[in-house]
């Protein structure tokens, strides 16, 4: 029997929840300083070549979450515990280091940047699913703040600006080491699976395109795709956060949070854009060519995904990691073939198109799923 929490309780839940979910744009700070250090530290080819190893290093972050956190998550028939791995706290820590030794070596920076993405995504995925706030928004200031004076020194000409960056990495990888109480559940190896071939499939589709951006329409227009696509990723943030906290068990209060959340970010993006934040921050890459439309249909196809999560955490939730599995792949295989064809276009905004009418595709299936299971379970 479940008891309802007093309004004070709830208010102060909801509190924590939003100031949890703000410090999440920590994370997606982190390429956007990244591309824009570099726009001022290195060459437009070694800009090309980070630009797309910054989707690379997000992919390879996402798939380490799978394997850590969602598979766990997923896992029905266990208790869903998740934990931060000394493992990944330790491999972070040393490609810190090694940025902060070679801060003017772009392959450096390159080889670094998968690890430091995934300790980021998988420390962040670890305190929001398990409720460790306190500690989280400690990792999100020290992140923000190394990020935000890594761009001032990169702002300044300074060719040092990268150790910054790394530094507040270095401190919130130390925060979220932290012990804690629990032990980390073992996920169901069937689930794990499906969970792991879901995240290759649908995850490898950015990082393949940026690749098919930089090969055919050349370094300046896979950077302003990588810095449209860390842009309107601020929409991720609170998405992202539903998700977690759906996976867990449904909450309406969540997904009010994340939906005002979303809107309020929107606004926030196109008053800087506007203003001409972006261009200052990722210079001539976002200052030469028209870059409205193809932000305002990358932020539509962003949030389009609060369509698509819910079904899908109900979905997860079930036990349905197979069916999960089979949909997105259906839906990425579809998704990357009308995305490449459109790359000859030349047009960013046709891409980013392409992707929002993915994700509806997406919603679309993923609730009809749901329905046909809710249906069924109610009939047995």
């Amino acid at each position: 029997m479940t008891t309802e929490l007093p309004p004070e309780l709830r208010l102060q839940q909801a509190a924590m929840s939003l100031i949890t979910l703000v410090g999440g744009v920590s994370l997606a700070v982190i390429p956007a300083a990244t591309i824009s250090i570099s726009s001022r530290i290195f060459s437009l080819a070694e800009q090309g070549s980070i630009a797309v190893m910054v989707m690379v290093a997000t992919f390879v972050g996402q798939l380490t979450f799978a394997v850590v956190v969602e598979s766990r998550l997923s896992s029905a028939a266990t208790e869903r515990r998740v934990t931060f791995p000394l493992w990944l706290a330790g491999l972070s820590l040393l490609a810190a280091i090694a940025v902060a030794v070679q801060f003017e070596n772009a392959v450096v920076l390159c080889v670094a940047l998968p690890v430091l993405l995934a300790s980021l995504e998988v420390g962040r995925g670890v305190s929001v699913a398990e409720r460790l706030d306190a500690r989280e928004i400690g990792a999100a200031i020290a992140v923000g703040v190394g990020a935000l004076a890594g761009v001032l020194a990169g702002f300044a000409g300074l060719k040092w600006a990268l150790i910054p960056l790394v530094a507040g990495i270095f401190v919130a990888t130390l925060i979220r080491s932290l012990p804690v109480q629990h032990k980390a559940s073992a996920p169901e190896p069937h689930v794990l699976g499906w969970v792991v071939t879901d995240v290759a499939i649908t995850g490898s589709v950015y990082p393949l395109l940026n690749g098919m951006i930089l090969a055919f329409l050349g370094p300046l227009q896979s950077v302003l795709f990588t810095s449209i696509s860390t842009v309107s990723g601020v929409l991720a943030i609170p998405l992202n956060f539903m998700r977690l906290r759906l996976l867990k068990q449904h909450s309406t209060l969540d997904i009010v949070v994340s939906a005002a959340a979303v809107t309020g970010a929107v606004v926030v993006i196109f008053v800087c854009e506007f203003l001409g934040v972006f261009g200052y921050i990722f210079a001539e890459s976002w200052t030469l060519q028209a870059t409205a439309l193809p932000l305002l249909i990358a932020c539509l196809w962003r949030a389009a995904s609060l369509a698509t999560t819910i079904p899908f955490a109900s979905l997860r939730r079930m036990g349905e990691a197979k069916l999960l599995t089979i949909l997105r792949g259906v839906v990425a295989a579809i998704t990357f073939a009308a995305a490449a064809a459109v790359v000859a276009t030349q047009q960013l905004g046709w891409i980013f198109a392409v992707l929002l009418l993915g994700e509806l595709l997406q919603a679309a299936l993923y609730e009809v799923a749901r329905r046909r299971k809710t249906a069924r379970a109610r009939k047995a």
